[in-house]
């Protein structure tokens, strides 16, 4: 996506360097239809605008702005087909891609189309240039750069609710997923018992009979200085 995002600022750059020459692009055309005795008649493809190019464009000045045009066309009928590709596999619509391509085909009548707003190209047109002449073929570039910048928001929209998808799915596979069984907890070495004894029965260790190594046992503790018997 990174790659699409990149060509289309770089186009935009390019229609935006384009319609401040409109003017200029306006006189070349007036300047080859003339030299073609075609000022009647509409300018209504891309191929009638390379017509002119090749036939009768013999001036510099006209020559350069009639082929930016027709290459910005060219690279935006690129970026378009591009676009449909990739979202061939998905559930993205192209409704909008279709319409771009068809609207850039050499053959195709573009003389009934309008750049409406927020686009001003066809109100810097005389009302007989933009009703008779020139109206659609000013007013391609913006139409057509408007559904490309639709299909990549669309692309964009798809593909981050994806990946929220697969995000909130990845604690609920983890939820369902089954613990380890831990072993059994076994207990090694000496374990101390726990006797009962009567309530209030106090048994100290100190005078309390302990069993000697040899196993005999020994007295309980006397205090020194007392016998048996005072």
């Amino acid at each position: 996506m990174n790659d699409v995002t990149d060509a289309l600022k770089s186009l935009e750059l390019r229609c935006r360097l384009f319609k401040q020459q409109q003017f200029i692009f306006i006189g070349a055309l007036e300047h080859v239809r003339e030299q073609a005795h075609d000022q009647t008649s509409i300018v209504s493809s891309l191929r009638q605008v390379q017509d002119y190019l090749d036939q009768f464009c013999n001036n510099r000045t006209d020559r350069r702005i009639i082929m930016m045009f027709l290459d910005i066309c060219k690279d935006l009928n690129e970026l378009c087909t591009k676009l449909i590709s990739l979202t061939a596999n998905s559930s993205v619509p192209s409704e909008n891609l279709e319409k771009c391509k068809d609207l850039l085909n050499p053959s195709m009548d573009i003389s009934c189309i309008r750049a409406k707003f927020p686009h001003d190209e066809v109100n810097h047109l005389s009302c007989n240039e933009a009703r008779n002449h020139y109206g659609g073929v000013i007013s391609l570039i913006p139409i057509v750069l408007d559904c490309i910048k639709e299909g990549i928001s669309n692309m964009e929209k798809s593909s981050r609710i994806g990946m929220r998808t697969q995000k909130n799915a990845a604690p609920t596979q983890n939820a369902n997923s089954c613990p380890e069984e831990k072993p059994a907890f076994l207990a090694t070495g000496t374990q101390t018992a726990l006797t009962s004894q009567p309530p209030g029965v106090f048994t100290n260790p100190k005078y309390t009979t302990h069993k000697i190594v040899n196993g005999g046992s020994r007295p309980a503790w006397k205090p020194a200085g007392k016998t048996e018997g005072f």
